[in-house]
């Protein structure tokens, strides 16, 4: 078993930059998890996975969008999409100033040594 603090792994947050920190908290067996801390604004523009992925929010507020549908992605929200799926993040203007966090779980199906 592996336990991941996650809240207390996420990155410092980036004011003033286009793109929120990353920071890959696990490469196991089958997944990746990488956190993201979003400031106002902050964006991951249209951009694709090679894996299938669950997104979640684990504070804040972030909005999700995949194809024509668009969703507020709120802490207790998760989102599933099939591997090359065209999707973005986007940070809104009425997010809350830190702490609007997404957690990615990139299901790789690769497994560890």
């Amino acid at each position: 078993m592996t336990v991941i603090p996650v809240t207390d792994l996420v990155p410092d947050p980036k004011p003033g930059k286009p793109r929120p920190a990353v920071k890959r908290l696990f490469s196991g067996d089958r997944a990746n998890l990488i956190a993201f801390n979003f400031c106002r604004g902050q964006c991951l523009p249209d951009h694709k996975a090679a894996h299938p992925i669950t997104v979640q929010c684990l504070g804040g507020s972030l909005t999700f969008s995949c194809g024509d549908t668009t969703i507020d992605l709120a802490p207790g929200t998760v989102a599933h999409l099939p591997a090359y799926s065209l999707h973005r993040v986007d940070c809104p203007d009425s997010a809350p100033e830190s702490g609007n966090i997404l957690l990615l779980t990139m299901l790789t199906g690769e497994e560890q040594q």
